[in-house]
């Protein structure tokens, strides 16, 4: 089998979840979805999953951290250009996202924030390697 990962959140709305996720051109496979929990994928070995309080609890041995007002993960995707991460932000923020600073710029990588229906924070970002620092930077 092929390395994969699986990113399992606590969602309290399924589909209002899968909405947001399918914005940002997660797609679902049904194959690992459920009436509580879905199965979204970013790529073949890149998959989100989402579910209900309940489901995510029968696995979680800690209560569940409530994302709205305190961060539990960062999560980031990395995008072929800026234009692709601004354009993933808009539909996000179409599809009832928020972004809760404004964009960073670190001269080779760009980065937005976007944080979904639960406040879990996911990080868009373009990183250019012909811009990186060769010289490591002091604190």
């Amino acid at each position: 089998m092929a390395k994969q990962i699986f990113i399992n959140l606590a969602v309290r709305d399924l589909q209002k979840s899968m909405d947001f996720y399918s914005a940002l051109g997660f797609t679902n496979n049904p194959q690992f979805s459920d009436d509580s929990g879905k199965c979204m994928a970013w790529s073949e070995s890149i998959y989100v999953m989402l579910l209900s309080h309940e489901k995510f609890a029968s696995f979680a041995t800690k209560p569940i951290a409530d994302t709205r007002s305190h961060t539990a993960g960062l999560f980031s995707l990395a995008m072929e250009d800026l234009e692709q991460v601004h354009v993933l932000m808009d539909k996000g923020l179409q599809a009832g996202g928020k972004e809760p600073t404004e964009m960073k710029d670190y001269g080779f990588m760009q980065q937005r924030t976007i944080e979904d229906h639960d406040g879990h924070t996911w990080e868009i970002f373009y990183m250019d390697m012909a811009k990186f620092p060769s010289e490591p930077t002091a604190p």
